[in-house]
């Protein structure tokens, strides 16, 4: 095995390289960019800490989330279920300016996903936000890979229950949505 000194520069490159992914997953996880930004930062560490552990060949972004969600249940263990607002991003999220649609949709997604039981919203934001296929999502989560699967299908319909989407016609008539409309993306994914 070669020594973390040795293998340094590229695996501090490899780390580097999967900070926006971690970054995404750890502020939809939070719910907090400060939050976000000290996970992403506590993850960094406890990755360069254990560099010797990592096996080359394996897959480097499954490993970091592991550790990231791993240190973000510690976090949320010790603060009970306390609502921290220190950066004013809760209050924030509840006004909206009135003739932004897109902007109230968004907090509209984002109170329906916190509103899916944890596993469910994990594997979906693992698979569909973060890109992971369902194999890593599995990896990272430490289930079998039918778990994952039947976590994000019923996510993905409890979302559309709790957001009132029937059909395609219910989502928004704004341009980037009508895109992602004829792509068959979004249809898709809430069909029933």
């Amino acid at each position: 095995m070669t020594s973390p000194e040795a293998s340094a520069p590229s695996f501090r490159q490899m780390l580097v390289k999967e900070i926006p992914p971690l970054r995404a997953f750890a502020t939809t996880l939070s719910g907090s960019s400060q939050t976000a930004d000290d996970l992403v930062q506590d993850t960094l560490l406890k990755a360069w800490g254990a560099a010797a552990s990592f096996r080359q060949g394996t897959n480097l972004r499954a490993w970091l989330f592991v550790i990231l969600r791993n240190t973000y249940f510690s976090l949320y263990r010790r603060r009970g279920r306390e609502v921290q607002d220190v950066d004013g991003a809760y209050s924030e999220r509840m006004s909206v300016p009135g003739d932004q649609n897109s902007a109230v949709d968004l907090a509209d997604f984002r109170k329906a996903l916190a509103q899916l039981p944890e596993d469910q919203r994990e594997v979906l934001i693992l698979v569909g936000a973060s890109g992971l296929s369902y194999e890593e999502a599995a990896e990272v989560c430490g289930v079998a890979l039918g778990t994952v699967k039947s976590r994000v299908n019923r996510a993905r319909n409890r979302l559309a229950d709790l957001l009132g989407i029937v059909g395609s016609g219910d989502f928004g008539g704004d341009k980037h949505t009508e895109a992602v409309i004829r792509q068959g993306g979004a249809a898709a994914s809430f069909s029933r």
